[in-house]
């Protein structure tokens, strides 16, 4: 177990992925169960609350706060619709701590117990910066934990995807090329998160912006994206950025993946997406470090013609677990900021209904930027 997670169980064990899930959150998060007892609680907790969840790790949650509590609503809704629920800005007063404001959300797990997490809002909880770093830090951990299960359908898949090539006919034979490409696209991805640390740097390389583009849209063209409308505005006098090409292949992936998704949404058949170049001048973003302003003119916008971002995870998009998905894990673009970041990069977006546009600003290619 991570010396950067403590988790304080009782009963049954909790589990390598309980414990998983629990390095994975930036956030304090309680598991309860269904007497009201705390089964475990991750770090962020205990930081935020001290001793008093491990003294009441020896007895019951519930019964321990205040009537009326906010929790105990956000809890009984969690059970009694059996689903994940949200209620944002609840005034929380525990173990005789100043009352706080915090978002809070409970979803059951299957076995009667409900995970419960808090995002707090005041200056108990560790600063939104501190909370994603961890965040981005915890997808490390998960990509590790991973990495050996994810090879060995990829070896299946690329196989699988030589014989279709040797029997395809010539029309067909490209797609099964495509593939073997991208089976050995995620390997080199998989094989760089074993050994990935967050000082890790990208393999950077002068790129054209453009191949890259143009191998996401080949890619969104035969899936995702397939009946769309998928066009291009590109500006053909761009120098190459410095960057790693796998990983900026995986940034805009993501964000078509997710544009198409939201252009699909509108189910009128007229969904669309729209990839634009440009060379802005003066922009200029802060090292990593924050000590060095350094040019990072050109910009790649993804947008779409969907119903738009919904407002109230608009401020924390780029958290990890952030998603409007009803099935998403929110960990998609997480790791597309840490990768822009990595990149010496910005991304940010805006969104509207019948419009949201995600825009990433890369530097120009210089010899110094090579990694090797």
């Amino acid at each position: 177990m991570s010396s950067s997670t403590r988790l304080q169980a009782r009963g049954a064990d909790v589990g390598a992925l309980k414990a998983a899930a629990f390095e994975l959150s930036p956030d304090p998060a309680m598991v309860v169960d269904a007497e009201g007892g705390l089964v475990a609680v991750n770090e962020a907790a205990e930081a935020l609350f001290g001793q008093g969840l491990g003294l009441l790790s020896r007895g019951r949650f519930r019964a321990a706060l205040p009537p009326g509590s906010a929790l105990v609503s956000l809890l009984d809704r969690a059970i009694d619709e059996g689903t994940r629920v949200r209620e944002r800005g609840l005034q929380i007063s525990l173990f005789g701590l100043p009352p706080f404001e915090a978002d809070g959300a409970a979803a059951p797990l299957g076995d009667g117990s409900i995970l419960l997490t808090l995002t707090v809002k005041n200056g108990l909880g560790v600063e939104r910066s501190a909370h994603e770093a961890a965040g981005l830090r915890s997808l490390v951990g998960l990509g590790r934990m991973l990495a050996h299960e994810i090879k060995n359908p990829l070896a299946g898949i690329r196989g699988a995807a030589q014989l279709l090539k040797s029997g395809a006919k010539a029309e067909d034979a490209p797609l099964a090329q495509l593939i073997v490409d991208e089976t050995d696209r995620v390997r080199r991805l998989v094989d760089r998160m074993e050994a990935f640390s967050d000082d890790a740097l990208p393999s950077l390389a002068p790129i054209n912006i453009h191949q890259i583009l143009d191998r996401v849209r080949a890619l969104a063209a035969n899936g995702v994206a397939d009946g769309l409308g998928l066009k291009e505005y590109y500006d053909p006098s761009l120098p190459p950025v410095s960057g790693d090409e796998d990983q900026l292949i995986q940034v805009f992936l993501n964000l078509v993946k997710n544009a198409a998704e939201a252009a699909h949404a509108r189910g009128d058949g007229r969904g669309e997406i729209t990839i634009h170049t440009a060379y802005r001048h003066g922009v200029k973003v802060r090292s990593a470090k924050g000590q060095v302003l350094r040019g990072a003119p050109i910009e790649v916008r993804i947008q779409d013609n969907g119903p738009g971002i919904p407002e109230h995870i608009r401020e924390s998009l780029f958290q990890p677990f952030v998603t409007s998905k009803a099935n998403g894990a929110g960990l998609g673009l997480a790791l597309v900021a840490k990768l822009v970041a990595g990149h010496g990069g910005l991304i940010d977006f805006e969104s509207e209904p019948g419009r949201t546009v995600f825009r990433v600003l890369l530097p120009v290619a210089s010899p110094e930027d090579v990694h090797e």
